[in-house]
């Protein structure tokens, strides 16, 4: 099996995203009067999409808020979702290489279509991606594997030839519902024992390990 592209998770892989998506979640608590949390427990709040950060981070009893909640959060988060967020070390170097090495480059996310479009033009003008999926109406969030199969359709690759790259279960469930070969990153949201324990086929703890562990499958 050769590997062809790279199709990469986005918070928690290529962009540290966590403080700001904490920030905001923890100012629609604070104006709504609830327990606030912190930026630990927020990686494992995420994962899933923002309605599921929402219903997380908000208390069992006081679910009726989500509504009004989620809302709060999208309108504070689109004003400050670049405060603090930046690419993990490495990784735009590792892009860069992977271009050059002839990979097919994507990006499958839980975050809104519009909005994943959007950071990924933003913090990497200068890489060349073949295809990024955000979620919206028409496709459920991963793990389902919808959107990442779409992803690779997209980009012209059979599963078995895709790498996905994430940094906790969802993106290792999502690989193995797809068919793609999964790699699990340890500069992200959760741990080596998380990801082992949901089969990640490989586990990398620096950027440019990932192109090494494509050429070598």
């Amino acid at each position: 099996m050769r590997i062809s592209a790279l199709l990469f998770d986005l918070d928690g892989t290529l962009l540290n995203t966590i403080d700001d998506l904490a920030d905001s979640a923890n100012y629609v608590l604070d104006k709504l009067g609830f327990p606030l949390h912190t930026t630990q427990q927020y990686k494992y709040f995420v994962g899933n999409g923002i309605p599921k950060l929402i219903e997380r981070c908000l208390p069992h009893d006081k679910q009726e808020y989500k509504e009004q909640a989620l809302k709060m959060f999208i309108e504070h988060y689109a004003l400050h979702s670049e405060d603090k967020t930046a690419p993990y070390d490495g990784i735009k170097p590792m892009l860069e290489r992977a271009c050059e090495m002839g990979f097919k480059l994507g990006v499958i996310t839980n975050k809104q279509h519009k909005i994943a479009k959007e950071v990924i033009a933003h913090y990497f003008p200068e890489i060349r991606f073949d295809y990024v999926r955000g979620l919206d109406d028409s496709i459920k969030a991963k793990p389902d594997p919808a959107g990442a199969l779409e992803a690779a359709e997209m980009m012209g690759v059979a599963p078995e030839n895709v790498l996905y790259i994430g940094d906790s279960s969802v993106d290792m469930q999502t690989a193995e519902n797809a068919g793609f070969t999964s790699c699990g990153v340890l500069w992200g949201f959760r741990t080596r024992e998380e990801l082992c324990e949901s089969g990640a086929d490989f586990i990398v703890s620096a950027p440019d390990e990932i192109l090494k562990t494509a050429g070598e499958i």
